[in-house]
């Protein structure tokens, strides 16, 4: 487990007194010689000391500053709960720091979280991104507050703010198999590695077990979320395919899947329907507008930054509201709407 290196574990390496460590690395002169302030700078070089000045700025108020870490994803969403983190961090007179984080890149995360600590910042508020140990572990042994936004954690002392992801993917499910559909797929999704999307594979297959509907392992795509994964897996079914349903991972994904599905000679939504996962803007500026299982991420921002400022942080867990959205992309079959 990654520690912080303390003033006391230089001046054991120095050989010299906490003090005049202290004093060495507040560069107070007259107090040490040369020597000693050699002795003590390289001694916290080689342990990686990390000059950490946010505990001291949050107890006397002075820290103004927010982080957030952003995952480099390929789609658009983060865009809004950054507007939430923005709408409710101005009013508290409180400065947001962007940085990112790369994708699935443990050294970008780590000079990320770096970056935000040496800042001074009163909080951290990590977006979409899925944190290695040693990254978490830097992480703790800072002591400053952090939150996960839109991302699940599986270690319950972790704080995070989400959609329940596994009931996106069996709400989206659900919807289509309610609309007539029984040939459903799944496209764009990152399931192999990371939680967000094992949980909408878990939902949807939930949905196809309860509603007895065959489980197609070639119906399941994987993708990254972006305009191109949803383009593969649209042509990887190909123009005689069985489905009549598709989920897509994001909405980026649902307009590659629509895009391909033109090229292929097929309609939407009269040959093939999709719902896509998010809900942005984007859902209504295409033709057919995009029917989605849309996601609150304005609150995730907002409710990331009153989580920070809330001294009372016992409530680690906090699932954000998801809806369908009926637009124009699902043609329904048989059976009752029931939304």
């Amino acid at each position: 487990m990654f520690l912080a290196t303390t003033i006391k574990d230089i001046a054991k390496m120095a050989g010299v007194s906490a003090a005049t460590v202290s004093r060495v690395l507040a560069n107070k002169e007259g107090f040490f010689g040369s020597s000693t302030a050699k002795k003590v700078r390289e001694a916290a070089a080689k342990l990686g000391y990390r000059k950490n000045t946010s505990a001291t700025e949050l107890v006397t108020r002075k820290s103004h500053d927010l982080a957030v870490i952003v995952n480099a994803t390929k789609t658009n969403f983060s865009n809004h709960i950054i507007d939430g983190i923005q709408a409710a961090a101005f009013p508290k007179d409180l400065n947001v720091i962007i940085l990112y984080a790369g994708d699935f890149d443990a050294e970008r995360q780590r000079r990320a979280i770096n970056t935000a600590v040496n800042r001074s910042v009163m909080g951290i508020l990590l977006l979409s991104v899925e944190v290695n140990d040693d990254n978490l572990d830097l992480l703790k042994s800072a002591q400053i507050p952090f939150c996960f936004l839109s991302i699940s954690e599986t270690d319950e002392s972790l704080p995070f703010i989400t959609s329940d992801d596994e009931e996106v993917g069996y709400l989206a499910t659900k919807y289509l198999y309610q609309q007539g559909h029984r040939n459903i797929g799944i496209a764009g999704i990152n399931y192999k590695n990371a939680i967000t999307g094992e949980l909408r594979l878990h939902g949807y297959k939930r949905a196809l077990k309860e509603f007895k509907l065959q489980e197609n392992p070639d119906w399941i795509s994987a993708g990254d979320y972006s305009y191109e994964s949803g383009e593969l897996a649209m042509s990887t079914y190909g123009r005689n395919t069985k489905l009549t349903g598709i989920i897509a991972g994001s909405d980026m994904a649902a307009i590659g899947i629509m895009n391909q599905a033109r090229s292929l000679g097929l309609s939407v939504p009269d040959d093939i329907s999709i719902v896509a996962i998010d809900g942005t803007e984007l859902c209504e500026i295409v033709q057919p507008q995009l029917t989605s299982v849309s996601q609150s991420f304005y609150e995730m921002g907002t409710l990331g930054v009153d989580w920070l400022l809330n001294k009372d942080k016992k409530v680690t867990k906090t699932i954000t509201p998801i809806k369908v959205i009926e637009r124009q992309s699902v043609k329904r079959l048989t059976g009752k709407n029931s939304f």
